[in-house]
């Protein structure tokens, strides 16, 4: 049985000034458990910037060096380089890591956490006390994929994954905006972030490519999705960078090993927890990623019969990947760390 919340918390957000940091403050504040004490890190050249928390204002201070003594956990909002060198810091004050990056999620003894998914996860991770977050698309994807495979072993999953400009940082939002404006005065200017321009455009590259040809992303999503679900699941995945701020959405196709009816799939997905079923078969009956900013489900749309399978299935998601993918999973996952008994009395 999970045991209830204890004590109060004392925590800090590293990349609070990020996108993703601000989403987490904002959840903590929201929904979060308990804290005794909440600082906000960042880059030292922005020590002093003012962040909200509720009805607080916190100042950033500088992450590099901070004192994390005395702290329970620290939710690292940043990228990986910086998530590795916080890691041994963390662990040298006693506390906790939630990572949001990808530099953990993969390694043994790390929890990967999605408490609609997999709620047995952090059993593994106590020893090392890292935890980390699953990436938006992933974490989409298992939420949707869990309740379907209680109705049949679900065999392959192929998935186009549409990734907004947030997903690359404040830079690539910056660089959308840039563009997009600019392509009414004059040409668009050459991009300063991103692979290729990104106004009207779409760019079939998230993250460096490795040996087979697969980028960072796509290499990901199919070990994460393993992880997070079955250890033998067989999956793919095509990943674009699109022109929209905020909002990512997926394209699955699943094949099963026995026959799942579009109506069975339907009432399952109807029950499960973070998940909106949105799905008329008339013009404009689906959910888009603008649809779904600052919401805190997945929704679900054009789920139909793939004919290319035997068993197949096919379905459209959406999700905010800054509100549901960042800030609510984390405040989610610290709760259930404090549930768990994650943090002595």
């Amino acid at each position: 049985m999970a045991k209830t919340a204890g004590r109060a918390l004392r925590v800090a957000v590293a990349g609070a000034n990020t996108a993703a940091g601000r989403e987490v403050l904002r959840a903590l504040a929201e929904r979060g458990p308990p804290l005794a004490e909440i600082r906000a890190l960042g880059p030292a050249r922005l020590a002093g910037q003012e962040l909200s928390f509720g009805e607080r204002t916190l100042r950033l201070a500088g992450a590099e060096g901070a004192d994390l003594a005395g702290l329970d956990l620290v939710i690292q909002a940043g990228g990986a380089a910086e998530a590795r060198a916080l890691a041994p810091r963390a662990a040298a004050a006693g506390a906790w890591l939630l990572d949001l990056s990808p530099a953990f999620r993969l390694e043994p003894g790390v929890a990967l956490l999605a408490p609609d998914v997999n709620p047995r996860a952090l059993a593994r991770a106590k020893k090392r006390r890292i935890a980390a977050l699953p990436q938006p698309s992933a974490l989409f994807a298992a939420l949707v994929l869990r309740p379907l495979m209680a109705l049949a072993p679900l065999q392959r999953v192929v998935a186009v994954s549409l990734q907004p400009a947030s997903g690359a940082g404040k830079e690539g939002m910056d660089e959308l905006y840039a563009q997009t404006r600019a392509s009414f005065v004059h040409e668009i200017p050459a991009p300063q972030h991103l692979p290729k321009p990104i106004a009207f455009n779409l760019i079939p590259q998230t993250g460096g490519f490795d040996a087979d040809g697969e980028t960072a992303e796509e290499a990901l999503f199919p070990r994460e999705l393993r992880k997070l679900l079955d250890p033998d699941l067989r999956a793919g995945c095509t990943a674009l960078r699109v022109p929209v701020f905020v909002g990512e959405a997926l394209v699955l196709h699943l094949a099963f090993a026995a026959p799942v009816t579009v109506a069975a799939a339907r009432a399952a997905l109807a029950r499960a927890p973070r998940v909106a079923l949105f799905d008329r078969r008339e013009d404009g009956g689906y959910a888009t990623p603008i649809e779904v900013v600052g919401e805190e489900a997945v929704s679900v749309s054009r789920l139909r019969r793939d004919p290319g399978v035997a068993h197949g299935l096919a379905l459209w998601v959406a999700g905010d990947n800054l509100r549901l993918g960042a800030g609510v999973a984390a405040a989610e996952a610290v709760a259930w760390l404090a549930r768990e008994g994650a943090f002595p009395e």
